[in-house]
């Protein structure tokens, strides 16, 4: 049996003079901030670690974008929690949707802070108006998994620190300590414990000594997350939200305005709904009947 013929190579045009070879197109810049998780051999505790700067610089842009501007003592008590509330979500499966409502009575405010684990997004707001008087700082956890109902906790805490909230928090409903640190300017640290952690070692760790972790322990990389600040509210999501009270009482929603204001419950962005709108959205969706 005799082998085929090679078939001959066409020649390639030359490269003109001076060009050279397309280069690939560059990737997409990696959205989100980066959030790590270690575990801490011999010491039986996981260490989760993120700098902030890139969230905080989303929020302040969905901020600016809305036109909020909270009191600074508002704001750095939502980016002490929003930080603490990534640390634990990144401790979280990612088949979990979770949200945490923390209300601070001395200061009368309320701060909800939302997560989809599985998209890695974060979204949250203040509310300072006609807070309810409590007694108390608590803490409400709500944790929902697929279709199954919402799981609810709730702690009280004693100060107004959102990084003792959330210890408080690990103590009274995870039932295990973790502890929280500020080791740079947007530089935040969760150490949580596990079975049989070295319980001296965990209470003694200072913000000096995690700056110097890497270098003392060993760490073995479990995960790296990014989350990014992404509510996903929309204008179909807020007529759904107003389509019962329009129902009910169009009057008490619009009075004589052709339009309304409506801010979004789960990040403060505005979304401006006309009459029409509304209309039209209540007539192409009818109230199911009570089963």
């Amino acid at each position: 049996m005799s082998d085929a013929p090679v078939p001959p190579v066409p020649p390639q045009p030359p490269v003109p003079p001076g060009d050279s070879a397309p280069l690939p197109p560059t990737p997409p810049p990696i959205e989100g901030t980066e959030v790590r998780s270690h575990f801490v051999r011999t010491r039986n505790a996981v260490i989760i670690r993120a700098t902030f700067t890139e969230l905080y610089v989303d929020y302040y842009l969905h901020l600016a974008a809305n036109h909020v501007r909270p009191p600074e003592q508002h704001d750095q008590k939502f980016k002490d929690a929003l930080a603490a509330f990534v640390l634990h979500s990144t401790a979280r499966p990612r088949t979990e949707l979770i949200a945490w409502t923390l209300h601070f009575e001395q200061s009368m405010l309320n701060i909800f802070l939302t997560a989809d684990i599985a998209e890695e997004s974060v979204a949250g707001r203040i509310f300072a108006d006609n807070v309810r008087q409590m007694q108390a700082n608590y803490l409400y956890s709500d944790v929902v998994v697929g279709r199954n109902p919402t799981h609810r906790s709730m702690i009280t805490f004693p100060d107004e620190d959102p990084f003792r909230a959330a210890e408080a928090f690990y103590l009274q409903s995870e039932q295990r300590p973790a502890r929280f640190f500020t080791v740079g300017p947007e530089d935040i640290v969760m150490v949580c414990s596990h079975p049989d952690c070295d319980t001296a070692w965990f209470d003694s760790l200072t913000v000096e000594a995690l700056r110097d972790l890497d270098k003392t322990e060993t760490l073995s990389l479990l995960e790296r997350r990014r989350y990014r600040w992404h509510c996903g509210c929309n204008q179909e999501k807020i007529l759904g939200v107003l389509a019962p009270a329009m129902r009910k009482d169009p009057a008490s929603l619009f009075g004589n305005d052709p339009s309304l204001q409506v801010n979004c419950p789960r990040c403060a962005a505005r979304h401006v709904v006309t009459r029409e709108a509304l209309e039209a959205y209540v007539a192409e969706h009818p109230a199911k009947d009570p089963a």
